[in-house]
């Protein structure tokens, strides 16, 4: 009995063409919408996270326990050795690069502002964040230590600080004393975020150990993977690789998490579009099934005539349904595997760059995933199944002498 609804059910998918072609498009167009629309926001959001963590903080960050919730400068990693052995025999890890961190008062001439050192080995922050494209006047520091510096261009505008300008710097070393040195500028950057660039003092790791006091310290390892869905597994391995109860490693949620809530926040809106989504494929399929189900009344009564029981009169309907459903979800699939994958390839460039973290991003790409194609498939199934419920206990409900009588 099973067979023969099926085939009556196939049967009557292909009889009226119109009708099906009307539901068919309501369910291929609402999956391949949702499709395109999920792969659409996780390329975009995924990218600007992956640039903004990547390029800036790192995808992993490693800090003296407390260093995050209260920076100071004695709070420090003081066995970068063997931490260095662990990052460079963890899978997935592309780069790291160690910092150190202080806050002091530059002068140049008669200007002076409060800035943040920034200490970096530059072979490894090139490699780690491709920090010599941000430069947009000079150079790059020198591999070794050479008592040079690299400004934010906010700081250098504040300064009315050039190219070969000497710096002073004031501060205070981590045993108490007064640290203080002169530096030549040899590049102003531009980061992207102009807040970080107005207050931003980079040199060479050596020499800011030396100016505080801090030889053989850092205050931050940042670490980037191969891709940001790799961070957790690596956050995980390096947790119980690095023996040390003083040290912590966090993923990009944590050290980035007023970035990470903002960014969810506005990811969740995509819901939104998914509902008018599904409104819009529900109203068809009921529409349609709602109508094929009055046509066919006598139809019905026959069958309930014949001894079908409303279960399988109720069965029938849902079937035919889920066959189309099944059908366009194949067809969507392929479409929205199409488009994403064009959309991921070539993406959109923006006639205006948008700001987002206090980054610019000016083209915008898809991206092919997983959920880009079980939750419209899940949806449409569900939707379609949902909304014909209604028209399927009608059917089964028909009056076989009434519905005869009115044909």
């Amino acid at each position: 009995m099973k067979m023969m609804v099926l085939k009556i059910a196939f049967r009557n998918v292909f009889r009226q063409k119109r009708r099906t072609i009307l539901t068919a498009l309501s369910m291929f167009g609402g999956f391949v919408l949702a499709a395109f629309f999920i792969g659409w926001a996780d390329g975009t959001y995924n990218n600007i996270i992956d640039t903004f963590t990547r390029y800036n903080l790192g995808h992993v960050q490693v800090h003296e326990k407390s260093y995050s919730d209260r920076p100071a400068i004695y709070k420090t990693i003081n066995n970068l050795p063997e931490i260095e052995k662990v990052l460079d025999n963890t899978k997935k890890i592309t780069s790291w690069t160690p910092r150190l961190f202080s806050a002091g008062l530059v002068s140049v001439k008669d200007k002076s502002v409060g800035t943040r050192i920034i200490g970096i080995d530059p072979e490894k922050e090139v490699r780690t964040t491709k920090f010599d494209e941000k430069i947009v006047k000079g150079r790059m520091l020198a591999k070794t230590p050479a008592h040079e510096v690299v400004l934010g261009k906010g700081l250098a505008r504040i300064l009315k600080a050039d190219l070969e300008d000497e710096i002073v710097v004031l501060s205070q070393g981590a045993d108490g004393s007064i640290a203080n040195d002169m530096y030549e500028i040899v590049g102003i950057l531009d980061s992207g975020d102009e807040i970080s660039d107005r207050a931003s003092f980079y040199l060479h790791l050596t020499d800011a150990r030396e100016l505080l006091v801090l030889e053989g310290r850092i205050h931050e390892i940042a670490v980037t993977v191969n891709r940001l869905s790799d961070a957790d597994g690596v956050v995980k391995a390096l947790r119980e690789k690095i023996d040390d109860p003083r040290l912590t490693v966090e993923p990009w949620q944590v050290f980035a998490r007023s970035f990470y809530v903002a960014m969810k926040a506005d990811k969740e809106g995509m819901w939104i579009m998914l509902v008018i989504i599904v409104l819009v494929v529900a109203v068809g399929v009921l529409n349609t099934v709602l109508m094929s189900v009055l046509e066919r009344r006598r139809e019905y009564g026959v069958l309930k005539a014949v001894g079908t029981r409303p279960s399988q009169i109720i069965k029938m309907v849902l079937a035919e349904v889920n066959i189309l459903a099944v059908v366009c979800i194949l067809a969507g699939a392929a479409v929205g595997l199409l488009l994403n994958y064009l959309f991921s390839v070539h993406g959109i460039s923006l006639p205006e760059p948008i700001s987002y973290g206090g980054m610019k991003f000016q083209h915008m790409q898809a991206e092919i995933n997983a959920r880009s194609f079980y939750i419209p498939a899940i949806t449409v199934l569900f939707v379609a199944t949902f909304v014909s419920l209604f028209p399927a206990f009608k059917a089964a409900r028909t009056d076989p002498a009434r519905s005869m009588r009115i044909h």
